[in-house]
């Protein structure tokens, strides 16, 4: 089995690895960029080099199930862990140009070979493969920013980020090896499953079938335009040779994944937030549920979605993405997506309609300004043509009970983050998900965790 999911944070959405309390982000804006050590920083940074180790361990309770089908999640009692590090380097080779690589090493075992889920539990486990550390390079790509005037703003020194000043009116070019997800959907209180929230369906567009290979990456190229309060970006990127393969399709102008976002800051009763439009088209050898059923129905036989891949087609899908700071302390979010649900999902994870929302809530009311308390909640759903498949028994790439008694899939997440010292962080989290893949018969699910997070 193979697994996909997002490549980690953007790039340059000005946005730090851990929680951000609502305004932080904003004050920054408003001076001059700091170093890691705090001391304010005149000149753009040259180079910068940073390290993240996130290490999750995760029980699942046994539950209540009637039947259980090739891809379904185990009713018994569950393990799992994974472990990923990353280290991230960034180089700035003439003005405006950006050069960073990322090197990755990631293992774990997921919960029942990770099937059985739309909202899988731990957004880490998409980059493991096993027991074994894997090492692989995960990012290389080239940035170039032209400058268009207007008011300034301060970047700080991140990850694939070099610390600076850049106009608020500008053009950007990226191309390379990345995740889509490190410049599109990106959200400032669920975005990055190593802080934030850890469902799949929580920490991005749960129906955002993404093109990336088995460890959420891809190669391609994204345009975009800054305008004072404006953003639109586009971003064409290649897909994998098979169905959430690790091997990619190079040929980028045959089959491919594209994107259009436009985001829009503004003041909510004197609180900044930002609405994001997104909308995608991917294009790659894909079957149809109807042609799948369709040549099964003759013989009786069960629907193979391998049986039925005859040649290109196209998917389309659009999500909503909304931010907003309530209080200096508290952050909201919400999301709703959704594809047309014709055709198999082939990078992503079986979610073809999706609404999630939730709060990030910083602890300086309780006297623990480094913690962060998150409550989010996902409701995930199919297309009928989906839904019949599994119900004939129809396996897709990571869910198939043998058979379906259809609901919508809901799924509850809360976590408490403990911050320790300056960039470390321990955190104790709760799932609750009911309807597992969508069927009735079968849960509820609990699934609790704790995560362990360090970044330098």
């Amino acid at each position: 089995m193979f697994w996909c999911l997002m490549g980690g944070l953007s790039a340059h959405a000005q946005k730090s690895a851990e929680p951000v309390p609502a305004g932080r982000e904003e004050a920054a804006s408003a001076a001059s960029a700091t170093d890691a050590a705090g001391e304010e920083i005149t000149e753009p940074e040259k180079w910068n080099a940073k390290l993240q180790a996130t290490y999750v361990w995760q029980r699942k309770p046994s539950f209540g199930a009637p039947y259980t089908g090739e891809r379904s999640l185990g009713p018994g009692r569950e393990r799992s862990y994974s472990f990923t590090t990353t280290a991230s380097f960034g180089y700035r080779p003439w003005a405006g140009g950006e050069v960073y690589l990322d090197l990755e090493g990631a293992q774990g075992i997921p919960l029942s070979g990770l099937t059985g889920l739309g909202g899988f539990t731990n957004g880490e486990l998409a980059k493991t493969s096993g027991a074994r550390l894997k090492l692989y390079r995960a990012r290389a790509f080239l940035r170039q920013t032209w400058s268009h005037g207007g008011e300034q703003e301060a970047v700080e020194s991140e990850a694939r980020q070099l610390a600076g000043m850049v106009d608020k009116r500008r053009t950007v070019l990226t191309v390379g090896n990345l995740a889509v997800t490190d410049i599109f959907d990106d959200n400032r209180y669920s975005h990055d499953p190593r802080t934030q929230f850890m469902n799949w369906s929580l920490m991005t567009q749960g129906a955002f079938d993404y093109a990336a290979d088995a460890r959420g990456y891809s190669w391609g190229a994204v345009l975009e335009w800054f305008h004072d309060d404006w953003e639109v970006r586009f971003g064409r990127f290649i897909q994998p040779r098979e169905p959430n393969g690790q091997p990619l399709d190079y040929r980028f102008f045959k089959h491919y994944g594209d994107q259009l976002e436009v985001a829009h800051a503004h003041t909510l009763a004197g609180q900044p937030g930002k609405v994001r439009a997104l909308v995608f088209r991917n294009h790659a050898v894909m079957t149809r549920y109807e042609d799948a059923l369709n040549l099964a129905a003759p013989t009786g036989a069960v629907p193979d979605l391998n049986g039925a891949r005859y040649g290109a087609r196209s998917k389309l899908g659009f999500g909503i993405n909304l931010e907003q700071a309530l209080s200096d302390d508290v952050g909201l979010f919400a999301r709703g997506s959704w594809a047309d649900g014709k055709t198999e999902i082939y990078a992503f994870t079986e979610i073809d309609r999706s609404l999630s929302a939730g709060l990030l809530i910083q602890g300086q009311r309780w006297g623990r300004a480094k913690d962060t308390l998150g409550i989010g909640v996902a409701r995930n759903f199919l297309s009928p043509g989906h839904r019949t498949y599994l119900a004939e028994g129809g396996m897709g790439p990571f869910i198939g009970d043998g058979r379906l008694n259809y609901r919508p899939e809901s799924i509850v997440e809360m976590f408490y983050s403990v911050g320790i010292g300056r960039n470390s962080s321990i955190s104790f989290d709760w799932q609750h998900i009911r309807n597992p893949a969508y069927n009735a018969d079968r849960g509820p699910v609990n699934a609790l965790a704790v995560r362990l997070h360090t970044e330098f």
